[in-house]
């Protein structure tokens, strides 16, 4: 028989890696160029290596916000919070880097909000209303304003509650809202009583017995002034058949008689009259006028005679100067006396 190994057959060596060394520090350096270069893509796609424009918000309160949070415009991260620094009024500064190609979003007039929502984190939004203004420079300080809706909680509550406490009050059994209701139920049951409204206006059965009561003479009283009113219509129809001459059917037409015809009669007549007196002062106008005409005439002649009685005397005053020449040159004349023809 022939001996056996207990230990089984012995395996054939492994043949030594050549440079085993070099290749486990090539493997490392490959190993550290992918972390560096990932390490850098990240960097890159975050925007490390970006070009970026600093706005400062001041905000008397920054709970909420962190570094690295967005900052939106029009739901879109234009920008990114930096870091959060103390101001030495103790207002807040809070330093946004915003990328050159989406600084064009913001303007001189842009608005800035952190808004504080129930539920999610705190958002910083910009609000550009005219993209036509300037843009906003590098270095900015704006001024943010704050919304913060937990903040109205307290005071929605403080509402509820008032509100509340005033609905107790209201409902309560002496409250004027429930004398108010008690007093209506009273009105309902006397408007389904026998006098129905009138009971309600009045208060009591009694007045509103009394009241239906004048109601019913006032009626008769109605009735009884219908019937004079027709008497007066009546007299009313021979009057005007007694003034006017109208027919009885009451058609408006006048028959001719009357008061006011026989007063149209008399009118007529008059006119005619008139009219006679009329034409006797035209003539006696003319007989005026031809009058007139002779007294201008006659004033004419008068002024003429004027004339003439001018010119006899001035042949007076010739003749008596001839006269009182010749008594001069005739000494032997006694007589003086001249006689005119």
């Amino acid at each position: 028989m022939n001996p056996t190994n207990p230990q089984g057959p012995v395996p054939d060596p492994v043949p030594p890696v050549n440079n085993l060394e070099v290749k486990a520090a090539l493997l490392l350096l490959l190993l550290l160029a992918l972390i560096v270069g990932s390490a850098l893509y990240v960097m890159y796609a975050r925007g490390a290596f970006e070009r970026t424009q600093r706005l400062v918000l001041m905000s008397d309160d920054s709970e909420g916000v962190v570094a690295g949070m967005d900052m939106t415009f029009a739901g879109f991260a234009i920008g990114k919070v930096a870091q959060l620094e103390l101001a030495e009024d103790g207002n807040v500064r809070i330093l946004v880097d915003v990328p050159t190609k989406d600084a064009k979003w913001l303007r001189s007039s842009s608005i800035f909000t952190m808004e504080k929502a129930l539920v999610g984190g705190t958002k910083i939004r910009a609000y550009s209303g005219v993209l036509s203004d300037p843009p906003l420079e590098d270095g900015a300080v704006r001024q943010v304003l704050r919304g913060d809706a937990a903040a109205e909680i307290p005071k929605l509550v403080a509402q509820v509650r008032d509100l509340l406490d005033n609905l107790n009050n209201m409902t309560k059994e002496d409250a004027p809202l429930q004398q108010s209701l008690a007093n209506l139920q009273l009105a309902t049951d006397r408007l389904k009583g026998p006098q129905g409204a009138m009971g309600l206006l009045l208060g009591n059965d009694d007045d509103a017995k009394q009241l239906a009561k004048t109601l019913g003479n006032a009626n008769a009283v109605l009735a009884r002034t219908d019937g004079l009113v027709k008497r007066l219509d009546s007299l009313v129809i021979n009057a005007d058949r007694q003034v006017f001459g109208q027919d009885p059917g009451g058609s408006g037409n006048a028959t001719g008689g009357g008061l006011v015809g026989d007063a149209r009669t008399t009118v007529q007549q008059l006119n005619g009259l008139l009219g006679e007196a009329r034409g006797s002062l035209t003539k006696l106008d003319n007989l005026l006028v031809d009058a007139q005409g002779i007294a201008s005439n006659t004033r004419e002649a008068t002024a003429d005679l004027g004339a003439l009685r001018s010119d006899v005397d001035a042949s007076l005053r010739k003749v008596d100067a001839l006269i009182n020449d010749l008594n001069r040159k005739w000494p032997f004349a006694r007589e003086t006396e001249i006689k005119l023809p």
